[in-house]
């Protein structure tokens, strides 16, 4: 198989030469995007003597997700069965390259991602609150996406099988730093199966540009269209199945009950009479049922997430 390796460069000209170093000679093609990086990054890399080494220039900044976008089209072109992502830092092990491929390479699923959070020694050294945070973060992008089992979705070192991206809309991915979460919501719509791979994380003296401020700002409310993108199409658009009756029903019901049971609750403290058995039940019982209904739809929602092949 055919395999591109697919680097995104912005101010990383002090580790791209050794980056591209330690990328194994099993892979064929090194896309190096220059995302117009004021350090000239691009020409770093064309310092190396390599062959496989190809240097794509941005006339102007589009993020990282624009950069492997446009390192995807590139590798299509050359004919490239797996493109695989790693950033220009030296954060990313290329020993861990062949782990990462070889779920592609069976056939097993589409996608492949590393993972921080499954070495011990290393959750116990990382701050509580990211830990808790990407924890947070982690449920999100599962319930946007649909890919019930992954962790870690800001992970960049990935793989994507050709059979993927032809499946996806390219030009509709996030071109910045959602970028990684909103690959996995389309995948999640295609009904594409994504797999984590175990590896540990290498820190140097990097800066990341991803600030803890800059997620919690941006990522709620594109995760929340892509959830609701997901919802409509997985569940009213391409098929229709026991879980759009539960969200049909159970939306409504649970949205009449907490409207009632805050608005009579409003008005018995206002007028200072308490509301009758009746009342209470008139807002309780949709609650309570709408409740049940959303859970249901979230449980088929889990059973029916995309499943690695054999």
């Amino acid at each position: 198989m055919t395999i591109a390796v697919i680097i995104p460069c912005y101010k990383v000209t002090r580790h791209i030469e050794a980056v591209l170093a330690g990328i194994p000679d099993t892979i064929d093609h090194i896309l190096v995007v220059d995302d117009c990086c004021p350090e000239g990054s691009g020409d770093a890399a064309a310092r190396v003597a390599d062959p496989r080494v190809e240097v794509i220039r941005h006339a102007v900044n589009k993020g990282v997700g624009g950069a492997v976008v446009t390192g995807y089209r590139r590798a299509l072109e050359l004919g490239a069965d797996i493109c695989v992502k790693m950033d220009g830092d030296g954060q990313m092990d290329p020993t861990e390259l062949p782990r990462l491929i070889e779920p592609l390479a069976s056939g097993r699923v589409d996608y492949t991602k590393g993972n921080r959070f499954r070495h011990l020694p290393e959750l116990k050294a990382m701050p509580p609150v990211r830990l808790i945070g990407n924890s947070a973060l982690s449920f999100l992008v599962k319930a946007a996406s649909g890919q019930w089992g992954v962790m870690d979705p800001t992970n960049g070192y990935t793989a994507i099988h050709r059979r993927a991206l032809d499946e996806i809309d390219l030009g509709r991915l996030a071109e910045r730093y959602f970028f990684e979460s909103d690959m996995l919501i389309q995948l999640g719509m295609a009904g594409l199966p994504v797999e984590d791979v175990a590896m540990p994380a290498r820190y140097g003296d990097e800066v990341s540009s991803l600030s803890v401020a800059r997620v919690l700002r941006d990522f709620p409310p594109l995760l929340a269209r892509g959830f609701l993108k997901r919802l409509l199409f997985r569940y009213f658009i391409s098929d229709f199945t026991i879980a759009s009756l539960y969200l049909l029903i159970g939306v409504p019901l649970l949205a009449f009950g907490l409207f009632e049971g805050i608005g009579q609750w409003i008005a018995s403290v206002s007028s200072g009479v308490p509301r009758t058995a009746g009342t209470v039940m008139l807002a309780a019982m949709p609650t309570i049922l709408g409740f049940q209904l959303l859970l249901q739809a979230i449980a088929h929602d889990v059973q029916s997430a995309p499943r690695p092949r054999g």
